[in-house]
């Protein structure tokens, strides 16, 4: 396995993290439901992501649901001191493989309540709000009721920190005059860089960017152009995509997910590659491809 040390490090609320983390969600069944097709593999992937250095590690009880926490759980419990769970509560499964909200306080409440059970912690390190916006895309509306919700229980010492999921900058605003964000997890790639002010504004707040979908919605021009940069390079698409993200910010945290030991090893090696100064002016303009 690979070190992570080229890729620094962050503040991930009261810890310092590896930039490079692990994403848990495809260690859950087809459709990120059900239990995985090979449970001890499951299992050794955690393991290994650990074990190379990664302490950041980013689930949800609505993964499965349950699963990826249970297997988080039996893989890496009684947790290294240094590692730091982020969850997100906001949605559930339904038993047609459906994704649906559960944004009142009630449902926040049990959400809560079940990443601690799942987990078998006593508190959460960090717990995103999930928002309900145009799919993958934030839509405007207060967040005051349901970040209040939060804060309550991180009053009461079930939560440590909490992050916002899916959020606008004005929605991020909100919820800071509520109570600390330690961090943001939206889409952001190569390819859709609405955020760019919204990671400037908080890597210079000190708060992590944690950027979904790295590789999410790229035209078959930009995925062309993308491949040829990592032929190049003698690397993955994936491999280059990961590397970029480091390049952006020193605030940008990653959490590329898999579910087999050998894409483990692929993505955790981005955090060695330099990309050129020559290289990265390419790879600017792919967002700005046709």
């Amino acid at each position: 396995m690979t070190t992570l040390g080229k890729a620094g490090d962050f503040t991930l609320g009261d810890r310092r993290v590896n930039r490079m983390g692990y994403g848990a969600m495809q260690l859950a069944g087809p459709g990120v439901y059900g239990p995985p097709k090979d449970h001890d593999t499951a299992l050794a992937v955690l393991r290994e992501a650990v074990a190379a250095g990664v302490n950041h590690i980013d689930t949800s009880d609505f993964y499965g649901p349950h699963v990826t926490n249970q297997l988080i759980r039996e893989a890496l419990s009684p947790y290294p001191a240094d590692l730091t769970i982020v969850t997100k509560v906001g949605a559930t499964r339904g038993t047609d493989k459906s994704w649906n909200p559960a944004q009142s306080p009630a449902e926040l409440t049990s959400a809560v309540h079940d990443n601690l059970s799942n987990l078998g912690v006593d508190a959460l390190d960090v717990v995103n709000l999930r928002l309900w916006g145009d799919g993958h895309a934030p839509a405007e509306g207060s967040v005051a009721e349901r970040f209040e919700t939060l804060a309550e229980l991180q009053r009461q010492g079930l939560i440590r920190h909490l992050g916002l999921s899916n959020a606008t900058g004005a929605q991020v605003a909100e919820a800071r005059g509520i109570a600390e964000v330690v961090c943001v997890q939206n889409q952001y790639n190569l390819a859709h860089r609405e955020d760019d002010a919204l990671i400037d504004e908080l890597a210079g707040d000190g708060i992590a960017y944690v950027p979904f979908f790295p590789l999410g919605g790229f035209t078959p021009l930009q995925s062309d152009a993308l491949s040829r940069t990592a032929s190049a390079l003698g690397a993955t698409p994936m491999q280059v995509a990961l590397a970029w993200l480091i390049a952006r910010s020193p605030n940008i945290l990653l959490i590329p997910g898999t579910s087999s030991l050998g894409h483990l090893k692929e993505n955790l090696a981005a955090a060695e590659l330099a990309l050129p100064v020559d290289v990265l002016v390419d790879l600017d303009g792919i967002g700005k491809a046709a």
